[in-house]
């Protein structure tokens, strides 16, 4: 492993890490982090969660996350499509998702995250959308200063080596509509950094 890997990095996906550990519910049993890339996000939360799982499709960087994770004996690795992976229904108390929903159906992916979660349980998804508005491009480009001196100051960079990347196909405001019929309460927001988040918690019946 080489001396680099151990040390933490920053970029506008690491931004978001924050806020998704303070809306880990207190007291969580089991967290899911669905596309977790390198662990980094699912290694964090196991300060918050008892029992953390991470699931991604590339064979590389699940064999970087599990050989990050050292002998943490919360924390599990799957390597597997999330649409067709044998997880538990209802088997997580907390659900959470970073710039992955886009390589996906957007829809079936919120499906099932929100299957996955048990009543009570609370769901983070940020993600990549595009300029498809005159409001989209002119939210982009007066963000695009603050965006460049924030990069420059955090020494921010792509991410590891060998992830996957796709474009982002839906608008922001496709995701915020479709969000909303399938997940009702849920919070949208559209972030500086060229992000969105939702934010969900499921009813208790």
């Amino acid at each position: 492993m080489r001396r680099s890997d151990l040390q933490p990095y920053w970029n506008t996906n690491v931004a978001r890490h924050p806020g998704i550990l303070r809306a880990a519910p207190e007291g969580c049993g089991d967290a899911l982090d669905v596309g977790c890339g390198d662990g980094l996000l699912a290694r964090k939360l196991t300060s918050r969660a008892e029992r953390v799982t991470g699931i991604d499709s590339s064979t590389r960087m699940i064999s970087r996350a599990r050989d990050l994770a050292g002998d943490h004996p919360g924390l599990t690795f799957v390597q597997g499509d999330f649409l067709a992976a044998g997880l538990p229904a209802e088997g997580f108390d907390f659900v959470c998702s970073v710039s992955t929903v886009h390589h996906m159906h957007f829809e079936a992916a919120l499906t099932r995250m929100r299957e996955l979660l048990r009543p009570g349980g609370t769901l983070v998804v940020v993600g990549l959308a595009r300029d498809a508005t005159w409001a989209d491009w002119a939210a982009r480009i007066a963000a695009l200063p603050l965006v460049r001196i924030t990069k420059v100051v955090r020494r921010a960079r792509s991410g590891p080596e060998g992830m996957p990347t796709a474009d982002p196909c839906m608008s922001y405001g496709q995701v915020r509509g479709a969000a909303r019929q399938l997940l009702p309460g849920v919070r949208y927001r559209r972030h500086v950094l060229r992000r969105y988040s939702l934010v969900w918690r499921k009813p208790v019946v």
